[in-house]
């Protein structure tokens, strides 16, 4: 199947870091950019005018919730990475509070299975910490999921003392592999179900502190910069959080860190009593806010994911104290940092593809191609059009999952078409 990319702006990370107008084909599972131009149409199966529209290398997420196996009803890896398609990913990585939880291998098996069966897009799982991904038990035979995890994580949970993380990172640096961490110390949250700022003392509600996140990302940056392990700090949400990972940086410690889309945008002055603003950790200060943006101003933030967490309606239907906690994130967070940040001037087109495309396949060591302009042999690109208006409507979404604060805002940019090893897997019409 041979696919002509017309008249596109192609992004060129390998040069000045900019997009190059280019004529794309698509060969099977390579992009071509050197070809007879001169060929009449007909000698290509597919033509694409995507006139002003960017192909890019595909976004990758590294902080995805798929709920299979254990939690069909929430969600599924076919509807999961349909949504993820939809948005323009074409890799995305797939958190492990799952039942069974990929503790070993038989377990992560499981879900091995159901990956090559039903993903539309590439999906890499991670390995949970410790055997039951509670933070706090025995740790995972982390040896035996190794070589299919992308890393390891006991995302939901922190892990909850200094000796098992330490115990964790010296496995996971004899291993070669990340710890990705969520970072919550228990005993600071005090039964908090939003951020304990201004809004929750308005509304007499428990909040969340920021220490629970920070204190914990002190203790592991110290820790990684002890065991030397290649350390990665999911969702941060804090000022303090921002300015750690920054010292830490500095001094030479192996540190990554990822920010979603609403914690650059919303606050917790923004909120409602609906289990749509509830996730976590949660919505916090415009100060905090603020430095986040910082953050990613200067590098220190070095990707933006979603944790596309879906849940069904009835367990985001309670409220802010008794919902579920997570909101959905893959078919709105380019929408969203497109209208947000780029068109405000905040950060170049440019700056967004890094934050959700190179930057988390040269952490993670990703294949895939980090420029389109001198072809690939990987051909998992996107493209977007930068101009499109439309209006969230979670009732489209393709995930199971409905709840997101932004349903029903106005935005600027979207995914028009997403192409997974050369086959065109998603196309608006």
């Amino acid at each position: 199947m041979k696919t002509l990319l017309k008249n596109a702006k192609v992004f060129d990370n390998k040069g000045k870091g900019q997009f190059i107008k280019k004529d794309l084909l698509v060969d099977s599972d390579k992009v071509i950019v050197d070809f007879n131009k001169e060929q009449s149409s007909c000698l290509y199966d597919r033509v694409f005018d995507f006139k002003n529209k960017y192909i890019i290398p595909g976004f990758v997420d590294v902080h995805v919730h798929l709920r299979e196996p254990g939690f069909f009803y929430k969600e599924s890896i076919r509807t999961g990475t349909l949504a993820g398609a939809h948005g323009g990913y074409t890799t995305i990585c797939s958190m492990p509070n799952l039942n069974p939880p990929p503790g070993n291998l038989k377990n992560l098996e499981t879900q091995l299975e159901i990956i090559d069966e039903d993903a539309v897009i590439n999906v890499i799982p991670y390995g949970t910490i410790t055997k039951t991904g509670n933070g706090r038990s025995e740790l995972a035979d982390m040896a035996s999921t190794a070589p299919y995890v992308i890393g390891f994580s006991d995302d939901g949970r922190g892990v909850q003392t200094g000796e098992l993380m330490e115990e964790a990172m010296l496995i996971a640096k004899d291993l070669n592999k990340p710890i990705v961490a969520h970072c919550e110390d228990e005993s600071l949250l005090e039964g908090g179900y939003i951020h304990k700022g201004e809004y929750a003392k308005m509304h007499s509600y428990r909040g969340i502190s920021s220490e629970s996140e920070w204190a914990q990302v002190a203790r592991d940056v110290e820790l990684a910069a002890k065991t030397g392990c290649k350390y990665h700090v999911c969702h941060i949400s804090t000022k303090e959080t921002v300015d750690i990972i920054r010292q830490a940086k500095k001094s030479g410690v192996d540190v990554s860190c990822e920010t979603a889309p609403h914690y650059l945008i919303l606050t917790d002055m923004d909120l409602h009593d609906e289990g749509r603003f509830k996730m976590n950790p949660p919505i916090r200060s415009a100060e905090d806010r603020e430095a986040l943006i910082e953050g990613i101003k200067d590098g220190t933030i070095d990707m933006i994911a979603t944790d596309h967490a879906p849940h069904s309606f009835e367990e985001k239907s309670k409220g802010l104290e008794k919902s579920a906690f997570g909101i959905v994130g893959l078919e709105t967070s380019f929408a969203l940092l497109n209208t947000h940040l780029v068109r405000p001037r905040i950060i170049t087109p440019e700056e967004l593809i890094k934050l959700m495309s190179i930057n988390p396949r040269e952490r993670f060591s990703l294949s895939g191609p980090k420029s389109l302009v001198e072809g690939t042999e990987i051909c998992d690109i996107s493209v977007l059009d930068p101009t499109k208006n439309w209006t969230i409507n979670s009732n489209e979404f393709m995930s199971k999952g409905r709840a997101t604060p932004f349903d029903g805002t106005e935005v600027v940019g979207k995914a028009v078409a997403t192409f997974v090893g050369g086959i065109l897997k998603f196309l608006e019409v």
